[in-house]
């Protein structure tokens, strides 16, 4: 009997871009202000070049931004919603937040918002907004954020008692696909609290500004419509015409897309409606900032309500490319069917999860993660030369921030860490983003791994962009690593492996690869360094700066993380091999970096020289001199668990179709005891006669995973710690002329600036780093068995096998989000609105890491990105639980 495939499924395989079912979703940014795109001051000083309170005036150049909004794959055409709730001095148009300047740990949304469900074409998609009743809090967050030293927590919204007599609206945001292009919206609001009160919804519309620049190509201005208050003519010559029914709308808005010259700048306007018009007519009355004539290219809907205490509204709109009669007629039924559609794809990805609060909290992240794709546009090289119709930028861009990138011109749909604390891609948190995204749509998130690797943003010399920020900022080498994961879950879903997409990416990594070894193994030793390699502050100075001591750095984790890249090559040859032969020479290649880097490891420039320390049987930094002295940097941070990476596991049957590969490498091993004896022996056999190659040996990898398991070192309730706490007790210290530099246990936010001070790698707990230990400990076990067992947690007393020890780790991640046995989620710590409220504890938020002792949620709290690994890790235990269930059975 054939297996009966989803309607979503279907529609997922009929396109594998972002056409079709797919041209429509939430490609809009949530906050656009503040970027270093839309930076042309002379001052690189993105943060305060266009403001919050100036965003609502300025016409974007690069992007556009709004609160569960949608657009077209090319944002031409974009929608959102913004409310006033009569109390606030602006219309809520844009999730508000506040700057580093302004907080004491760096940049961060103020705002509660929850994405609560999405399929992978947008068919259906739902999210949350919760908006006080009351005048929201600016000045009240600004103030005391600004009063707090970096030793005290962040002040959050939940902190200002504004939600604390449940005076708030909770908004719910819904759009179904009738078709492709056709999108039904609907807005549901609710009154939580005991007293009527009014709200007005302002469902906008409006054109991305591709006119004002000065090009030639695009002078071409198009323009909105009123029919009567029922809807909005729109006409796009790229996208199309559309309609914008609007059931029940009190009256229709119109302004322009521009920027208000005259209240930025005291400067004459182009046009006597400007972008803030509609909020100049709604909020201060002022009738002539909006265009009588019912044209423009910016249109609202305008719903004026009085919400009953404990009622709700709803209103209705309809996006479509066609006229029709009836556009409210079978609403409800086309809604409810994309819901039924939604589940029914669910219930096939979330087969294998049977605990209803793990189902719960894996659906709510695979909606963070498709809610958070966003359309992201940055040519470079317009941006450094400026527009024609626009003051020319200061010189300082030719030699300045991103000058060496004129080349990068990225114009797609990208997964976003956090499309407001993060609305530009970060090439290494991309990679992270690729496992969950592939769960639900692989073709998605294959292409996310191959556009960073297109010759559009990959660097002629092979370096892939970091972030906005600064592109040539070193990212940990995780792509490959990636690429193989994602090939894996693919060929589980499909049944067969694409081995064109592996030999693609393969051939942009080489490029990548030879990058690295060019330009970061600074003595040609094979040991790297990097910079900070994505881990702000977990050094005792900033790694990527120039050294106060002067010198340079050879780093554990640089090298280890070369050593995993290596063998992620390695693998993904082998597989390219058994269909393609030829491959089995790149394979060999691989091998033998891995072993040369495996040396180097061991011994730098002599047998007394090493990144291990047999005192304290750890991996650390080497510090080397001016004065050609060198010293270890004697922290325990993650830096020393990174070699763990480094594995892989081949297996006898792929050996034996892989022959020229085999002999070349018993021909070194044979050669070379040297390389061969400095990693786990080749021709000692494991489980059913696989092989294994890994940096650590027996010795060092049990002391390593004795460390690592020790709770009063890495091993927290929660997961690993990226800083052991035996430096709360032992900090580091490290004398730079009469200064004391240190580095001590700090597991909740960063106590100092460094990097901002946004990010904290000195003791929290970050679920890209478990996972991969999580993912090498798994393959420690396919090589090893059940017969090898470590004592878990150390000193327990406990001897568990590797699995079993990789499982409960997992398993500490996922405790961070589910109810505890007093009814508390550890991340809300303690919030009691989150932990008890029925409208607030069944919500999940996905923070960007988590504090190493008390589990709460820190710093980005959207950043469903790689916290959406969540998932993955809820889908192995699930399947675990399910496998021995059945053993038993």
């Amino acid at each position: 009997m054939s297996k009966i495939i989803s309607v979503e499924k279907l529609r997922l395989n009929t396109r594998q871009d972002n056409k079709g079912w797919k041209k429509w979703g939430p490609y809009l940014s949530e906050r656009q202000w503040g970027t270093v795109r839309e930076d042309y001051s002379p001052s690189q000083d993105a943060w305060n070049a266009i403001s919050h309170d100036m965003a609502r005036s300025v016409a974007y150049r690069w992007g556009e931004e709004g609160i569960a909004g949608i657009s077209d794959n090319k944002s031409h055409i974009c929608f959102a919603l913004a409310l006033w709730n009569h109390n606030d001095h602006i219309l809520k148009e844009r999730f508000f937040g506040l700057t580093g300047n302004e907080s004491n740990h760096g940049e961060d949304v103020k705002e509660l918002y929850y994405y609560l469900d999405s399929t992978p074409t947008h068919s259906y998609m739902k999210m949350l907004y919760k908006y006080p009743i009351n005048a929201y809090p600016y000045d009240k967050l600004v103030d005391e954020s600004r009063k707090r030293s970096r030793l005290e927590p962040e002040y959050e919204l939940l902190d200002t008692g504004i939600f604390d007599k449940d005076e708030y609206f909770d908004v719910f945001i819904e759009y179904a696909k009738s078709d492709e292009q056709d999108i039904l919206i609907k807005i549901t609001a609710h009154n939580r609290s005991a007293k009527d009160a009014p709200l007005t919804l302002l469902p906008t519309v409006w054109f991305r500004n591709t006119w004002s620049w000065g090009y030639e190509n695009f002078k071409y201005k198009p323009m909105m419509r009123g029919v009567s208050n029922k809807a909005v003519e729109i006409d796009h010559k790229v996208v199309g015409h559309f309609k914008l029914y609007c059931e029940g709308a009190d009256e229709l808005l119109f302004t322009e897309n521009e920027s208000n010259f005259e209240r930025l700048y005291g400067a004459a306007n182009f046009s006597p409606y400007t972008k803030d018009g509609i909020n100049e007519y709604v909020v201060e009355g002022d009738a002539k900032a909006v265009n009588p004539n019912n044209i423009g290219t910016k249109a609202s809907a305008k719903y004026e309500k009085i919400v009953k205490a404990g009622e709700s509204v709803t209103v209705r709109l309809r996006l479509v490319d066609h006229s029709i009669l009836e556009p409210f007629g079978g609403f409800e039924d086309t809604m409810d069917k994309r819901i039924r559609e939604g589940n029914q794809f669910y219930e096939e990805v979330q087969q294998d999860i049977k605990d209803p609060e793990l189902l719960k909290i894996q659906r709510q992240a695979y909606a963070g993660m498709l809610w958070t794709k966003q359309w992201y546009y940055y040519n470079v090289n317009e941006w450094i030369k400026g527009d024609p119709a626009m003051p020319e930028p200061s010189g300082y861009r030719k030699y300045g921030r991103n000058a060496g990138w004129r080349h990068m011109y990225a114009a797609n749909i990208l997964s976003m860490p956090d499309k407001w604390e993060y609305p530009w891609f970060a090439a290494w948190d991309l990679a992270f983003h690729t496992l969950p995204l592939a769960r639900v749509d692989p073709n998605f998130a294959k292409r996310q791994l191959a556009v960073v690797l297109r010759e559009y943003y990959m660097h002629p010399n092979g370096q892939i962009p970091a972030y906005e920020w600064s592109f040539s900022d070193v990212n940990p080498p995780v792509h490959a690593w990636a690429t193989w994961k994602v090939y894996e879950i693919d060929k589980e879903i499909n049944g067969k492996g694409d081995i064109a997409f592996l030999e693609r990416i393969f051939h942009k990594l080489l490029l990548n690869f030879t990058w690295w070894v060019n330009l970061k193994d600074e003595g040609g030793n094979n040991v790297f360094g990097g910079g900070f390699l994505g881990m702000d502050n977990i050094g005792v100075f900033d790694r990527s700066a120039t050294l106060p001591t002067g010198g340079h750095l050879e780093q554990a984790d640089g090298t280890g993380w070369m050593a995993m890249y290596s063998l992620n090559m390695l693998r993904i040859a082998c597989e390219i091999a058994l269909e393609r032969p030829v491959y089995q020479d790149m394979a060999s290649k691989f091998f033998e970096h891995f072993l040369h880097i495996a040396g180097a490891m061991q011994s730098l420039g002599g047998d007394d020289i090493s990144l291990w320390d047999e005192e304290d049987q750890f991996y650390y930094d080497m510090l080397h001199l001016p004065n050609s002295k060198s010293m270890l940097l004697k922290i325990r941070s993650m830096v020393g668990l990174i070699p763990l990476f480094a594995v892989e596991v081949l297996t006898p049957e792929m050996l034996e179709k892989l022959p020229d590969f085999r002999r070349r490498v018993e021909w070194v091993l044979n050669n070379r005891p040297d390389l061969a004896g400095l990693i786990s022996r080749w021709y000692e056999s494991g489980k059913g006669e696989n092989r294994l190659l890994a940096i650590l040996r027996g010795h060092r990898m049990k002391m390593i995973m004795k460390r690592m398991f020790d709770e009063s070192e890495f091993l927290s309730d929660f997961g690993i710690r990226s800083l052991s706490k035996y430096h709360l007790e032992n900090p580091y210290q490290f004398r730079v002329n009469n200064d004391i530099l240190r580095v001590d246990y700090t597991p909740a936010e960063s106590t100092g600036s460094m990097f901002g001070g946004n990010s904290n790698w000195r003791g929290p707990i970050w679920f890209p780093m478990n996972f991969l230990l999580i993912d090498s400990l798994l393959k420690f076990q396919a090589y090893y068995g059940n017969d090898y067992e470590v004592e878990y947690p150390t000193d327990s007393g406990m001897m568990v096998s590797i699995k079993d020890a990789a499982l409960s780790i997992s398993e500490r991640l996922i405790k961070l989000f589910t109810e505890d046995e007093k009814g508390k989620r550890p991340m809300y710590e303690k919030y009691e609105k989150l932990q008890s409220d029925p409208h607030f504890k069944d919500l999940y938020l996905f923070s960007e890491y988590f504090d190493g002792d008390t589990g709460k949620g820190l710093g980005a709290a959207h950043q469903t990105g790689w916290t959406g690994l969540i998932a993955e890790l809820i889908l192995t235990v699930s399947r675990e639980k399910k496998a021995v269930v059945k053993d038993m059975l």
